[in-house]
């Protein structure tokens, strides 16, 4: 691996040249997985490829004249001081925002390395050329504002918010959602079953414990082997069931918590208090992400809760 500084006029045109090849590649890569659910922004990304290709070109003439026509290959990898880029392909499905942030984050590098490379340059051409494309990579990114405003209509601009919402729901909220009632509402039975029985805070809690996280185990490789996201579009599975499992997990712990104190009255009244917040926290998800009306949200959850918590009482009172 070289430094930078120590790159010749003709390593820094084939290295430039490599770069250009890449982003326009990465580009290409955006405007493709956005197609389907982002057409609008996935006409940007084309856009902005075609952009880089003609960089391409033209450094591709500059070397040719200056050069020959054999470009070493010379790439990022190879140049000490570019940052460590995540294929894009390891990040399917693609989401909108990350893509924008990274598109946003290729053009400030890519500008850097050209303004560094025409301070090196001795060549008029070459340092003219060099300039020209900093210049042109600062204004990208109000290329790219223009290339939205071209494309991207209010009522289009609607559309795709509402998609990037509707896959955040898929992929992220329900798995989470499923998790979080599972844990909150499942685990309610052993846990109440057991301080009802012993009267001891501490054998309630590890009985808790044992079912919060059993039951995360439990429920993350059942929502990561469900499927696998390609054809239902909720994303990669083992981040589901990450999700899914970490909230069930929560779920179960966060009302047996309380059980940490030794009193046991405060530590029912406190276990109480948790478990009306976790059934108000469900009600307001299910609200806010599935659409469904507030009291009907509510009947349900308490609905359920109160019966899983009533069977555990029962048990341990038996």
């Amino acid at each position: 691996m070289k430094n930078f500084d120590s790159l010749s006029e003709r390593e820094i045109l084939a290295l430039a040249i490599s770069l250009e090849e890449e982003d326009e590649r990465v580009y290409a890569d955006y405007a493709e997985g956005l197609r389907e659910t982002f057409p609008a922004s996935s006409a940007i990304f084309e856009g902005m490829r075609d952009e880089e290709s003609g960089h391409r070109r033209r450094l591709i003439e500059l070397y040719q004249k200056r050069f020959g026509n054999h470009i070493p290959l010379i790439r990022r990898q190879d140049v000490k001081g570019f940052v460590t880029r995540r294929p894009v392909w390891l990040i399917q499905p693609l989401g909108l925002d990350t893509v924008r942030n990274q598109a946003s984050a290729l053009e400030v590098e890519s500008r850097r390395f050209y303004e560094k490379a025409a301070g090196r340059a001795q060549d008029p051409g070459v340092r003219q050329l060099l300039d020209d494309l900093a210049q042109e990579e600062r204004s990208h990114e109000d290329r790219a504002d223009e290339l939205g405003k071209e494309k991207l209509r209010p009522d289009v601009k609607r559309e795709e918010d509402v998609a990037n919402r509707r896959l955040f729901v898929l992929q992220i909220v329900q798995p989470g959602l499923a998790g979080l009632m599972d844990g909150s509402v499942s685990t309610l039975a052993p846990v109440f079953a057991a301080a009802f029985a012993t009267r001891n805070s501490h054998t309630a809690f590890e009985v808790g414990l044992a079912a919060s996280v059993g039951a995360g185990i439990s429920m993350g490789f059942a929502e990561a082997l469900s499927d696998d996201g390609s054809l239902t579009g909720r994303g990669r599975p083992w981040i589901r069931g990450a999700v899914c499992g970490l909230m069930t997990a929560l779920g179960g712990i966060g009302h047996t918590l309380p059980f940490l104190v030794p009193d046991f009255r405060a530590a029912m009244i406190a276990a109480f208090v948790v478990v009306a917040l976790e059934l108000a926290t469900i009600t307001w998800i299910r609200h806010r992400y599935m659409e469904t009306p507030t009291l009907s949200a509510a009947l349900q959850v308490g609905l359920g809760g109160i019966l899983v918590f009533m069977t555990g009482v029962l048990i341990g009172s038996s």
